[in-house]
């Protein structure tokens, strides 16, 4: 069976979907098919029969057998005092999991009404309405986490992921598609906030471009089972990318699996985490269905780390570089443009491009205040180019081309021409003058 971790996002009220065994797991909500058996509301016997279900399924699989007595007898006290009293499927399983997290202190335990999940689950796993086809589809409608990618200013790649995805003989076209894009950049960013988890094959498969191949990455520990190690793969189409620099942004919504890349990503120094700190849920998991409806994740196992030979369960990773979660894209394009432009000193067109890209980098990190009383003294006819002041903002204006809004970058007089990433506007004393991302000398239009 494949590790598999679900999103500590549960915490906040997310939905993970799973079967079991479950090949992969995500954080977004999936259109499922309705099962016509999953009862709108419950009655007395429905939350027995629940309540039965998940305390068979405690004594049995919990991860910490010291812990399993505690939680049942919290679930049994709850019960007796009427709390689970309610015929909402939904409202049962958010005090079904608030009582699972209080006497385990572990994110990874939950109950969610899930009827279209619960009918993949008990269906045969390779029909069409079996958990292996549920996955599938939710992978390929998700692009197997694989959200977002961008080339950004420096020639520095931008790779997205919502989730950890793996659709055997699928997913990993779709990484091989992503890594090339990567390979190709000056640096790499990969953005993982928000990223609830998934499958641990999905980070083996992406942590394997690297580091070299057979290097032991995790061992996935499970009572009463022999010891399941996690390598590096040895065939990647898109190739390695070792000592690439490699940026990854990181926060509170991070969890499980997705932890998982990040933790490798700290113990072998593969790069920089840029961000906040992660939720902190590091054991495996399987997601069991519960009658009458409903899914049902449980720890089952914990991993341990090849170099630390521990995890991150309870503690989170800690960013090498903290930023507000919101920041951490343009701190990380700082730190690579300031990396870059050191090690490519002796590049000057290298050095031109990253210049240009810091700017407006810092101008959107601390962003220049220039007074009205200035804009107004700017504004006036340069040749052919006029500038005019409007909604406490300068436009400019070239013969036969639309009229753009200028931005500030610095305090002073140096411009951004707003969809034009490649122009810039410097005011002098007397002139105005147009500067060409990669022509070597301004265009100077004189006032007046």
């Amino acid at each position: 069976m494949t590790p598999c971790f679900v999103s500590r996002s549960l915490l906040l009220g997310m939905l993970v979907l799973a079967a079991v065994p479950s090949p992969a797991l995500a954080q977004q909500r999936v259109p499922a098919r309705p099962a016509a058996s999953a009862p709108a509301r419950l009655t007395t016997a429905d939350r027995a029969a629940a309540l039965k279900g998940i305390q068979a399924a405690i004594e049995k699989s919990y991860v910490f057998p010291e812990l399993r007595a505690p939680i049942i007898q919290r679930l049994q006290q709850a019960r007796q005092a009427g709390r689970y009293e309610q015929d909402d499927p939904i409202l049962f399983a958010e005090r079904i999991t608030e009582d699972l997290r209080a006497a385990s202190r572990d994110g990874h335990m939950s109950l969610s009404a899930a009827p279209g999940q619960y009918a993949a689950a008990l269906a045969p796993p390779a029909s069409e309405e079996g958990s292996e086809a549920f996955h599938r589809r939710r992978a390929i409608r998700f692009h197997h986490g694989l959200a977002e990618l961008k080339l950004l200013p420096g020639n520095i790649r931008y790779l997205r992921i919502t989730g950890f995805e793996w659709v055997r003989d699928e997913t990993g076209a779709a990484y091989d598609g992503a890594m090339r894009f990567l390979r190709d950049g000056d640096a790499a960013i990969i953005d993982l906030r928000g990223n609830g988890g998934g499958s641990s094959a999905a980070v083996q498969y992406l942590t394997s471009h690297f580091l070299d191949e057979d290097t032991l990455l995790m061992t996935f520990l499970q009572e009463s089972e022999p010891p399941n190690q996690s390598r590096t793969l040895s065939h990647l189409p898109a190739g390695r990318m070792k000592g690439k620099p490699l940026y990854v942004l990181i926060d509170g919504g991070v969890a499980s699996a997705s932890e998982e890349f990040a933790y490798h990503v700290q113990q072998f120094k593969l790069g920089e985490l840029v961000g906040a700190r992660t939720a902190g849920g590091a054991n495996n998991n399987a997601l069991l269905p519960i009658t009458p409806g409903f899914i049902l994740s449980i720890s089952v196992g914990r991993p341990a780390h090849a170099l630390s030979n521990t995890n991150w369960e309870g503690v989170g990773i800690q960013p090498t570089v903290e930023a507000p979660p919101e920041q951490a894209l343009d701190v990380a394009l700082s730190l690579a443009l300031t990396r870059l432009s050191r090690e490519r000193a002796a590049d000057p067109v290298a050095l031109a491009e990253y210049d240009w890209a810091r700017i407006q980098v810092e101008a959107r990190r601390h962003p220049p205040v220039v007074a009205p009383t200035r804009l107004k003294t700017l504004a006036g006819r340069y040749g052919e180019v006029s500038v005019t002041l409007r909604d406490n903002a300068l436009w400019l204006t070239r013969p036969d081309r639309p009229t753009r809004r200028l931005s500030p970058l610095t305090a002073d007089g140096l411009f951004a021409v707003d969809g034009m990433d490649f122009l810039r506007v410097r005011f002098t004393a007397r002139s105005l003058e147009l500067q060409w991302q990669g022509e070597p000398a301004p265009r100077v239009y004189e006032k007046g």
